[in-house]
Parts: C-alpha cells; structure tokens; sequence
C-alpha cells in the first residue's frame, strides 16, 4: 500500500518495507508520525541483491515468527506497507 502507516488498521498484521531494505512483520500498533510501535515482530535483514518476497510469503502462509514482543523503529525509514493477510501464500 502506499498510503500513509498512521491509516493502517490497529491489530493487524502487516508487512513494512524500510529504506535499507529491512522487513519488519508483526501486528501494527501505532505511530505518531515519528516513530512505528509494533507488537510480535520478526525483523528480516535480506543479503545485498536477495528478494525477501520468498520469506514474506512464507510469512502470510504459516504465521510471522515472533522474535520480538515489542519493536519501535523511525516511522520516516517506511518506504511500503502491506496487509499480510493480502500477500499471496505459497502453494
């Protein structure tokens, strides 16, 4: 999506995409513009040249692997925002 994160669903598990290419996946809580606060996140820090769309997949098909409760990062590195529960799931 490209529409503004402070639009986003409260309680929903979405996909964000950052400047340098981290993908962060969890359950959306808030942002006031400054900073993002998420809940049950997995971080992804893909290699140089690698597509994350595989694990983002993944993802959506068995669930976001938790490795943090609580994560806050700069709401200015988003670059998209997606729905998980839209991202195609693997076959």
């Amino acid at each position: 999506m490209s529409a503004d994160l402070r639009t986003a669903p409260h309680g929903l598990n979405l996909v964000i995409e950052t400047r340098s290419g981290r993908v962060i996946l969890g359950r959306f809580d808030s942002t006031n513009g400054f900073e993002v606060v998420m809940h049950d996140v997995d971080v992804l820090d893909p290699a140089p040249g690698s597509d994350p769309e595989h694990y983002i997949r993944e993802t959506a098909t068995y669930g976001v692997d938790v490795k943090h409760r609580d994560y806050a990062f700069e709401a200015s590195s988003v670059v998209r925002w997606r729905r998980l529960g839209e991202i195609e799931k693997l076959a």
